[in-house]
């Protein structure tokens, strides 16, 4: 029997196979981390996360307490300060470490509720104008376009004005005036999609327009909606920060990072920490945010891959 004829020499004589293709999620995540502000970024968000999570077992205080005894305490390194206290305390006698420390957990649960329900409206309003197109497209970008005529922050105090303070409505407002950059993405992406040969032979196949918008089309669509995603949570957290100052938002005691300005702004002068401290952990976390998106912006556009 010849070499050629025997199995064994035959599989030993095949040339190697290359390497194993890198997944597209692993390369993307690979150009992510190329990416020092978004790694910083993410490192800083996944700590306010974790202390969101932890904050009863890390918080010194319960965020409500009083010490009457201490009121307008500076923080600890200041002269007059006191150790328990690290970060001093308010008008009232609170510790603002841990109201900061709890704070976070509305902050963030606001930044999440307001962009989940802002993405996914959008998505829906924004496939239905872009894939049927016609007056259906004409009637939704029109409402688009008077949402986005007025400045973000006044129609959501206008609307929070109309349906009445609280950390709910709040979050309500905001979303209504984050759907139309959604909304619009979207609509984009879909008009761009529909046209192309794989959804042309999904149709042909005998896909049905629910299929179509939501299995075929709109995977297609995600890239540019998650950055946007990303960077509309910071804008979140600022608006309902705002909101908060002006006594729309979060009422107190909740110790939300916008109502512990508003409760603070007459002691500007006298108790720098007061403002100070909540001002800090939002330009922290929005800088954070901020951070990621642009580094999710960098990796999910082919354009902006470093080589």
């Amino acid at each position: 029997m010849s070499a050629t004829d025997d199995p064994h020499l035959g599989t030993a004589e095949q040339e190697p196979l290359g390497p194993p293709p890198v997944s597209p999620l692993r390369e993307n995540w690979r150009y992510f981390l190329a990416n020092r502000g978004a790694v910083i970024g993410l490192v800083v968000l996944g700590l306010m996360v974790l202390m969101a999570i932890l904050a009863p077992l890390i918080a010194p205080f319960d965020p409500a307490t009083q010490f009457r005894d201490a009121l307008l305490v500076p923080p600890a390194w200041v002269e007059g300060g006191r150790p328990q206290f690290l970060l001093g305390t308010d008008a009232l006698g609170r510790d603002i470490l841990s109201r900061l420390i709890y704070g976070a957990r509305y902050s963030l649960a606001i930044g999440l509720v307001v962009v989940t329900l802002a993405l996914v409206s959008g998505i829906l309003v924004g496939l239905v104008a872009g894939y049927f197109g016609g007056w259906v497209d004409a009637l939704v970008m029109r409402v688009m376009d008077i949402i986005l005529a007025f400045p973000s922050l006044l129609l959501a105090l206008v609307l929070v004005a109309i349906i009445g303070p609280g950390l709910f409505n709040a979050m309500l407002a905001i979303a209504v005036v984050l759907q139309p950059h959604f909304a619009r993405l979207t609509r984009g992406a879909v008009m761009a999609e529909k046209t192309r040969e794989y959804v042309t032979a999904a149709q042909v196949s005998g896909a049905g327009t629910m299929r179509l918008m939501l299995v075929t089309i709109l995977p297609n669509c995600l890239a540019p909606l998650i950055v946007q995603a990303t960077l509309s949570f910071s804008n979140a957290i600022l608006d309902a920060a705002a909101l908060g100052f002006l006594g729309m938002g979060a009422q107190p005691p909740t110790p939300e990072w916008g109502t512990m300005l508003a409760e603070a702004r007459e002691f500007i002068t006298s108790a720098w920490w007061v403002v100070t401290m909540p001002g800090l952990a939002i330009l922290v976390t929005v800088l954070a945010i901020n951070l990621i998106g642009d580094g999710l912006r960098d990796t999910l556009d082919p354009k902006l891959k470093r080589s």
